[in-house]
């Protein structure tokens, strides 16, 4: 797996899981890369090599529906990376204790307050989705199981 700084280190990259994100909270959650292409103005090869490289380091999920491929995002990664800047952003740094130096800590902590939030979100969105996903599974078979049974009731009753 790849490093998840090294990962995220790529604007490119960064901009494909921004996307990924706003569709997540307005939408279904889920991209074709057609639409991909389209949001990031990226050729078709770019941006599934992009896709491949955030799909390796667990940032992205696929699911496959017919021909296409619907990715959509996994935030759970971002958590080591949340984890590593907490110590930087609850440090009083020498300097700071001036009043636009407590505005710098705060102003990062509220920022790191909505990357914790978005990310939660982003984690129950995708629950949400997953769970709404296996729902529907599980209504089909179901659904496909009584199917059996019935034609199996009726053929065996009209023997």
């Amino acid at each position: 797996m790849a490093d998840i700084f090294d990962v995220v280190a790529d604007s490119t990259r960064r901009e494909m899981l921004q996307i990924l994100l706003e569709n997540l909270v307005a939408d279904s959650g889920e991209m074709s890369v057609s639409e991909l292409v389209a949001r990031t103005g990226l050729s078709q090869p770019t941006v599934s090599k992009q896709l491949k490289v955030l799909r390796e380091a667990g940032l992205v999920g696929v699911r496959e529906d017919g021909q296409h491929r619907l990715y959509h995002l996994d935030p759970t990664p971002l958590e080591e990376l949340e984890d590593w800047a907490i110590p930087f952003l609850s440090v009083n740094f020498p300097g700071d204790a001036d009043e636009a130096g407590q505005e710098r800590l705060f102003a990062a902590a509220d920022e790191a307050v909505v990357a914790a939030g978005t990310s939660v979100g982003s984690a129950a969105a995708t629950t949400v989705f997953q769970v709404t996903q296996a729902f529907g599974d599980l209504q089909n078979t179901t659904k496909d199981a009584v199917r059996n049974a019935v034609s199996r009731l009726r053929k065996s009753s009209g023997k």
